[in-house]
């Protein structure tokens, strides 16, 4: 028999990044003695390494925990530990549709930052109660006080109740316990109710096939059901049926209000679309859940093997992360500088930095990537419009009429004093300023900007000229229509498509110019002179040339006229000019990767 609604509490951890979630399901999973002293570990529900290494939380992840409460009742807390990047954002949203509280992190030093509000406001937006705990006042710079009054200025929610805690030393952490209890609502469920559950995230496992983490609303699913993909239109037979406590426990059934794993033989995660509702085949509820928003790709990118042999095992390896992560989408595509590659689609710079890394590190790949673009909107002089994910393949400029590129508002938060700069910052990058205000001493700037300007090294630049203590947040606006226009890069003579990219007229030159000298110091001299362009349509707007190797020919000419050492000048030119006509140009792999990272100032 599965747990009383009343003594289920769902809840999710949401805040800034590095402000103590991962710590802090650490500490209730010990305190309610989720695992032995000796299996603790830190970070417990970061199972990547990479999600260790960096720090950084990318899966939410789900435990299932009891807890002896002061009223003497036994409670069943499912806990999940969100991402608070914000490349991550629809993790975030996922885990927050499958509870009813949130509990809001927030650091006692640091206060309140440009993601606590984001994910806050998701939280808000799902109808959660919220408790504020204060983290880290073990710290000498924590100012609770000041922290309390800053949430409610900020955020306004009433923080007069704010637990504090430190997730490092377990200081408050049976205080968060007994707020989880008392403050946050059980679910609600119908246990006599047709089936109705939400399919919350699903991930592959080598031994089991595909893991589906599923939200019971009314209903009972129990192992040997039939059961029905709403929205996929497809049938499966449940095998087994668990919870994460956080060690795969398999149990009977689960009830309403309750969350766990199902596996049903799916031979592929595409096959359990997330947002999903499953329903009993023989009785179905009569309406599906509203689902999540797919995770649209925003940033595109050529991956390709710096050895053609490794193709067919790049191929298998972003074969096997798709299984783990269908936000990430690929198709293939050949570069007559690279060879055959797959143009990538990622939901934002972290993102594909992160995919980059566990290609390179898991299995063992070496890759070059191309410029990172957006998605452009083409309008076409026929009335039609297309979607271009690659620079290099814009339809001829006499058929198009419009190109609309993706918008972001950006929010920041930043100490005053680099106020100024930031605001250059975002001026440069072609932004229109909403509004600014300010948050106790720190402004809160909020910007419109195109995302093209923003993909390349704008979080590396802010963190840069804010000396890291700016944080900041996005939300795609929509589409802009505006003066854009294709810049490829010519070595002598041929375009290397993998350095096309769309850029505003305004800014061609500068950046043209820029790409161009930062070439011409990363190419090898030849035997012949190269010439470095960058080319609008069939204008040139910049070039460099890197000078040819010379050998001296006429060292063995000892005495004699002029005309024997013109003569053998002469037909070393003759040669080099043949040489320019048929000679291919080595570009190396590092020249294209630093060119990439050019900074557009």
């Amino acid at each position: 028999m599965s747990t009383p609604l009343s003594r289920i509490r769902n809840f999710s951890i949401v805040a800034h990044i590095d402000h103590g979630k991962s710590t802090l399901s650490d500490r209730l999973i010990q305190e309610t003695g989720g695992l032995t002293k000796r299996e603790m570990t830190e970070q417990v529900l970061d199972n990547m390494e990479i999600e260790r290494e960096r720090g950084n939380t990318i899966k939410a992840q789900t435990v299932r925990l009891e807890y002896k409460a002061r009223d003497g009742e036994t409670y069943v807390l499912n806990l999940m530990d969100t991402p608070g990047h914000v490349d991550f954002a629809y993790e975030v949203s996922r885990s927050l549709a499958a509870c009813e509280g949130s509990i809001l992190v927030v650091d006692s030093s640091q206060g309140v930052e440009a993601q606590t509000l984001a994910n806050v406001y998701q939280a808000i937006d799902n109808n959660h109660e919220i408790v504020p705990v204060l983290n880290k006042i073990d710290l000498p710079a924590a100012e609770p006080e000041r922290i309390r009054q800053q949430i409610e200025d900020v955020i306004g929610i009433d923080a007069s109740e704010a637990v504090l805690c430190s997730a490092k030393t377990g200081e408050g952490i049976a205080e968060v316990l007994e707020a989880v209890v008392t403050r946050l609502p059980p679910p609600k469920g119908d246990r006599d109710a047709p089936l109705k559950a939400l399919l919350v995230d699903a991930w592959y496992d080598p031994y089991l096939g595909v893991v589906v983490l599923v939200r019971v609303l009314d209903g009972v699913l129990k192992a040997g059901m039939k059961v029905r993909m709403m929205n996929a239109g497809v049938t499966h037979q449940i095998d087994r049926i668990g919870v994460f406590k956080p060690k795969q426990t398999e149990v009977a059934e689960l009830g309403p209000g309750e969350i766990g794993y199902i596996t049903a033989q799916i031979k592929q995660v595409a096959d359990a679309a997330v947002g999903d509702t499953i329903t009993d085949e023989k009785r179905q509820t009569a309406t599906a859940l509203p689902g999540f928003r797919v995770a649209q790709s925003v940033v595109f990118c050529g991956l390709f093997p710096v050895d053609a042999a490794d193709f067919e095992d790049l191929r298998a390896a972003i074969g096997r992360l798709r299984l783990n992560d269908a936000s990430f989408t690929y198709e293939m595509e050949t570069s007559a500088a690279l060879g055959f590659g797959f143009r990538c689609g990622f939901l934002g710079l972290l993102h594909l930095e992160i995919i980059q890394e566990r290609l390179s590190r898991e299995f063992d790949l070496d890759l070059i990537a191309t410029a990172p673009s957006v998605v452009y909107k083409i309008g076409l002089n026929d009335g039609s419009e297309m979607e271009l994910h690659n620079p290099a393949d814009l339809p001829d400029p006499v058929k198009i009429a419009t190109i609309a590129e993706p918008w972001i508002k950006a929010t920041i938060l930043t100490p005053d004093e680099y106020l100024g700069s930031v605001i250059k910052l975002c001026q440069d990058r072609r932004g229109e300023q909403r509004e600014l205000s300010y948050v106790g001493s720190r402004a809160l700037v909020v910007y419109d900007l195109p995302l093209n300007e923003v993909v390349f090294d704008f979080y590396d630049r802010l963190k840069s000229v804010s000396k890291g203590y700016a944080s900041f947040d996005y939300a795609i606006e929509g589409y802009r229509v505006g003066n854009l226009v294709k810049m490829s890069i010519l070595v002598n003579a041929e375009p290397v498509d993998a350095l096309s990219m769309l850029v505003h007229a305004d800014r061609a030159e500068a950046r043209g110019r820029g790409m161009v000298e930062k070439m011409k110091d990363l190419i090898s001299p030849h035997m012949f002179q190269i010439p470095i362009q960058a080319a609008i349509g069939g204008r040139i707007i910049a070039r460099e040339t890197v000078r040819a190797l010379r050998k001296d020919v006429t060292a063995k000419c000892y005495g004699g006229d002029m005309s024997r050492k013109r003569k053998l000048l002469d037909k070393q030119k003759a040669g080099k000019k043949r040489m320019r006509q048929f000679g291919k140009v080595e570009i190396p792999q590092e020249a294209f990767i630093a060119a990439l990272k050019m900074d557009a100032d």
